[in-house]
């Protein structure tokens, strides 16, 4: 920092660094502040960076930390900053730019050292760095400055909100961007998004990073709970006060950051260089600081090539969106509710021309088509796929538009992809996407339209290739992947229910299954028969041996109950409990193909002649007491159609059997088919969802923020398989 840090391993030497740690008070007035924010350097682009300057800085902070409470040189830095902030927004008349690389910079620095400060102390204690006060002198900041943090705060969500005022491409209506491209056209020919405009775009782009950035730091003291945070100095600040009446503005552009995936400028082109020729704008931002000053700081050998992974994303949208998530899921105030999640639930798009609800001050509208094709490219990470689940559960605005595009294959096959590839996702990142289609499925008009879009060549479905499917059917196909899988590794009954669920909504819809899709629900209804014999027998071993004799009658498994097997081992209550888990399954599967039968027994062909070739699975089930009535409709289907291919004849080819099926499908009497409820079922989020959604949101800024780390030793919230 300064003039005399060339490499990270001199850091901890640093006059300048040292003079701001130290036990001396800097007012914000000093000369002092030029000099430590004039650095240029190679932005940190991943947690590894931020690991060797933490390191390299601990002894710094550390001493800062201490002496801070009778220095208030936080408190000068943050004050140096605001004011930097301020002249962001001056008239035409300044020509003096230099405060836009020294916030810049500034803004840096206290990101750093607020995420030590954070992870070392209490809010009550943080605060009191922010409120110190001289008892004599200019520099001294009490009663006027005892909100320090929600100045910052607040000029966080200002920079965020109208920083991008100063994009040349976006917002060209602004007096400082038409004074800035006056002047440029005047000393230079060419056009103004050259070398001018993609500095400017460069520095914008990073001071907005970093604000987003630093309000994420600002909110981590929940890494370092293993409670969820309701009460917090913090939360108290952006849900009330000066950052309230920002709350819809600051959710829309986060929004429009993560629609927008702006790339971020290439490490190492810092946008205030030296020109050679000795004159013009860059250089002249940079005469105001005395000759020596400038020097290259490089983090870790990063180099001034972009890495791969940051040429093909948005640091600014990535960072955006979990910023949004964590905004979204601060826990609710006994008297308000958490008013960035009221943004998220209303607003509207910008087509929408009825007026807002007087109730709820936080509505704004954006482009649902933009927002539409991001969360289709984007579902590829946890954090895109969790704010489509939030939108499509909290916003009815969005879940309306959702479903009456169509083009709904766009969304639905990269949700799809991800419960495929299940064995390399978190388990996290499974339940959001099957909870997505558990709400997709919720409606009738989806569940119809889906078997109408006809897909080819499903490149990424390595069991059997597919060269036309309907997207109805390659969704069954997932599903019961999903379940087959579950079934083998995980075991998990939430998983389980909700696949199931899906289907169940689905079933009376089931329009020209595919062959395959057909035979896949049959196979796993033979899979569950199987592992239902093999419980049983176990069960019923157990049982035998804990009366000591192989020859002990027992009473029918049908007539068992729980209160039965207390006498015996927990071996033998598990094996109840499990018998009583697989059997409600296979009455949920019996259910789905009943619901099928009676509903839309001549649309699915394939399904009947799949049920016919495998009818043997069904005996065991006719007599069983939990099965007899659903077995009732599926026992009459197999008869029926059983019939009609013996008086065919035998040696019947597939076309034959499935011709006489359809004829049957005519034939048969609807009104013998017994009526059932319509399987439906709602996604509802359990009570106290926090307690969920909080840990995995930041488990999600731990792993995937950009150029942020925490020493896990530190973190509290979740252990570090969880994320």
């Amino acid at each position: 920092m300064g003039a005399n840090s060339s490499s990270i391993s001199e850091l901890p030497e640093n006059e300048y660094l040292q003079k701001l740690s130290g036990s001396e008070p800097i007012s914000e007035n000093d000369p002092f502040w030029n000099q430590l924010l004039s650095f240029s350097f190679t932005t940190p682009t991943n947690s590894a960076d931020l690991k060797l300057l933490e390191e390299a800085t601990i002894s710094v902070c550390k001493s800062l930390v201490e002496k801070n409470p009778r220095t208030g040189n936080l408190g000068s830095l943050i004050k140096v900053f605001l004011s930097r902030t301020k002249e962001l927004k001056i008239s035409a008349e300044c020509q003096n730019h230099l405060f836009i690389w020294q916030a810049h910079n500034a803004l840096f620095i206290i990101c750093c050292l607020l995420k030590v400060f954070i992870s070392r102390m209490s809010e009550e204690e943080l605060q009191l760095h922010f409120t110190y006060e001289e008892k004599a002198g200019p520099s001294s900041y009490g009663a006027e400055c005892e909100d320090l943090i929600e100045e910052l705060l607040f000029c966080l969500i200002q920079l965020i909100v109208e920083i991008p005022l100063l994009y040349p491409c976006q917002h060209t209506d602004s007096n400082w961007w038409k004074w800035l491209c006056s002047w440029y056209r005047g000393r230079y020919s060419g056009g103004v998004t050259s070398a001018l405009g993609y500095a400017v775009r460069d520095i914008t782009y990073s001071i907005s990073l970093e604000a987003v950035t630093t309000l994420i730091v600002f909110l981590s003291c929940q890494l370092f709970h293993k409670e969820i945070v309701r009460e917090s100095i913090i939360h108290r600040y952006l849900m009330h006060g000066r950052c309230l009446p920002y709350t819809s503005r600051l959710v829309k552009t986060l929004l429009y950051n993560f629609i927008r995936q702006e790339r971020s400028p290439p490490p190492g082109t810092h946008v205030f260089q030296q020109q050679t020729d000795g004159g013009g704008l860059l250089y002249g931002i940079a005469s105001g600081v005395a000759t020596g000053l400038w020097t290259v700081f490089t983090l870790g050998g990063v180099g001034s090539k972009a890495s791969a992974q940051l040429e093909q994303c948005s640091p600014l949208a990535s960072q955006s969106l979990l910023l949004l998530l964590v905004l979204a899921n601060l826990t609710d105030t006994p008297d308000t509710p958490n008013p960035y999640r009221q943004a998220i639930m209303s607003f509207k798009n910008t087509q929408d021309n009825t007026a807002f609800s007087s109730s709820n001050p936080h509505a704004f509208q954006i482009n649902f088509n933009s927002l539409y094709t991001a969360l289709c490219d984007q579902q590829k990470s946890d954090q895109a796929t969790l704010l489509l689940y939030m939108l499509l559960h909290q916003n009815s605005n969005v879940r309306t538009y959702v479903l009456a595009r169509t083009d709904i294959e766009n969304l639905v096959l990269p949700i799809l992809e991800i419960l495929y590839h299940v064995e390399e996702r978190n388990s996290h990142h499974v339940y959001m996407a099957l909870i997505i289609l558990l709400i997709l499925t919720e409606d009738d008009g989806f569940n119809r339209s889906i078997h109408e879009v006809i897909l080819k060549n499903i490149t990424w479905y390595a069991e059997r290739v597919l060269t036309e499917i309907s997207l109805g059917s390659l969704l069954i196909l997932v599903v019961i992947r999903t379940i087959q899988y579950n079934m083998t590794r995980t075991r998990d009954k939430y998983l389980h229910t909700n696949c199931l669920a899906a289907l169940a909504n689905m079933s009376a819809q089931f329009r020209s299954l595919h062959q395959y899709a057909a035979q896949r629900i049959i196979s796993l209804f033979s899979l569950l028969s199987k592992k239902h014999n093999k419980v049983l027998e176990q069960a019923t071993q157990s049982l035998r041996g804990s009366l000591g004799s192989n020859d002990s009658p027992l009473p029918d498994y049908h007539f068992w109950e729980m209160s039965d097997c207390l006498h015996f081992s927990e071996t033998k209550l598990i094996h109840a409990q499990d018998l009583n888990v697989i059997e409600e399954v296979i009455r949920m599967m019996l259910e789905i193909i009943n619901s099928c039968l009676t509903n839309s027994l001549h649309h699915n062909p394939n399904l009947v002649y799949a049920l016919l070739y495998k009818r043997d699975l069904f005996e065991q089930f006719r007599t069983h007491p939990s099965f007899q009535d659903i077995m009732q409709n599926i026992d009459l289907v197999i008869s029926f159609f059983s019939s009609r291919l013996e008086q065919a004849g035998a040696e019947l080819s597939v076309e034959r059997v499935l011709e006489i099926i359809k004829q049957g499908a005519v034939a048969l009497p609807k009104d013998r088919l017994r009526k059932f409820p319509e399987l439906k079922f709602k996604y509802v989020e359990e009570e106290q969802p926090e307690e969920f959604f909080i840990p995995y949101v930041w488990s999600l800024v731990y792993n995937s923020a950009v150029a942020l780390y925490w020493n896990p030793r530190d973190i509290q919230l979740f252990t570090m398989d969880s994320g």
